[in-house]
């Protein structure tokens, strides 16, 4: 029964997780954030990780009950993601792993979402859709890699939604996404916003430039509110993701579809994709902010799948990357 600790750093959240054969024992997390209008710089979102990064790991092993001897072995978050905080957290790792003489694993940070939501709903070959502040794609496991079906052309998701509340001053706390989507349940217009989906891919670099062109004129002179762009962003959005992701089911026959990341949270997404799924004859898994936004638990549950299937990865290989596509990591785990 190998217990597996994991470390994900790779933007503002910093977890540490500890996984034994498909158990949660402990997920504790923290987030860097910023004042509203403002964004986080990758030296001081590593500064903020390298300040809590062992109480995370001391609470993740009390919480779990474990100590260093039972754990057989160390998973870390080897890209995509932000150089800094993923060279902070990646130095602890292996640090940890020489000291406890325990094998290293670098793990796919968005194969790492894909295992910890299979594990959680029980999905068994869904079709992906995975969005967050730096991807979005939507994905279909085949022949030992997770393929990539579509994608954005240029910002992700979570990106857009994040940069639009820095134009209106929402507040980062939790998090810009979260305070949009309640924003948004008071929004009563429907502005009209560019709908950019070109075949299987999504363009929101267009949106983005446009709300921020008109978001103040149209504030001031009292065409819409705040609330009504926040509802407008949401609704455009997200459908042009509901839309890519339906495209790829019936592309691969697919009768589930799993949303996972951290915009993955929002409810409202959540609903439009059950709808489609439900017009389908399909089903939707989704799971709450615990497993979607980024945690340790699914690096650690992707690194236990890899572990149990002979992966290793020696300490000369053991950096970072912050570009590490999906489709690049052979599956060998999966039939």
């Amino acid at each position: 029964m190998p217990a597996v600790l994991g470390f994900e750093g790779s933007a503002n959240k910093i977890g540490v997780g500890v996984v034994r054969d498909g158990m949660v024992l402990a997920n504790p997390r923290r987030t860097y954030v910023t004042p509203p209008g403002t964004g986080f710089l990758p030296g001081d979102t590593a500064r903020h990780h390298r300040a809590v990064i062992l109480d995370l790991l001391q609470e993740a092993l009390t919480e779990a009950g474990l100590t260093s001897q039972d754990i057989d072995c160390i998973a870390y978050t080897k890209g995509p993601g932000m150089g800094a905080p993923l060279v902070s957290v990646a130095v602890v790792a292996r640090t940890v792993a020489q000291l406890w003489n325990k094998p290293l694993l670098g793990v796919n940070h968005c194969i790492g979402h894909i295992e910890m939501g299979r594990l959680i709903t029980g999905a068994t070959s869904p079709t992906v859709l995975y969005v967050s502040g730096g991807n979005t794609q939507v994905i279909a496991y085949s022949e030992r890699r997770y393929r990539i079906f579509g994608e954005t052309i240029d910002i992700a998701v979570g990106n857009c939604l994040d940069r639009f509340a820095r134009v209106l001053k929402i507040s980062n706390d939790p998090s810009p996404g979260y305070n949009i989507e309640q924003m948004a349940k008071r929004g009563k217009k429907l502005v009209e916003l560019p709908y950019t989906v070109k075949g299987m891919d999504v363009s929101f670099s267009g949106i983005l430039s446009f709300i921020e062109d008109v978001a103040q004129r149209m504030l001031a002179t009292g065409e819409c509110t705040p609330e009504d762009l926040c509802f407008s962003l949401q609704e455009t959005v997200f459908a042009m993701l509901v839309e890519i992701t339906e495209r790829a089911m019936a592309h691969c026959g697919s009768q589930e579809a799993l949303i996972v990341g951290g915009v993955g949270c929002n409810l409202r997404l959540q609903e439009m994709m059950e709808t489609m799924c439900q017009e389908r004859g399909a089903r939707l898994f989704a799971t709450d902010e615990r497993f979607c936004i980024d945690n340790g638990a699914m690096i650690a549950q992707a690194g236990w799948e890899m572990f149990r299937a002979g992966h290793r990865t020696p300490l000369s290989d053991s950096g970072i990357t912050q570009r590490y596509r999906t489709d690049e990591v052979e599956v060998t785990w999966r039939d």
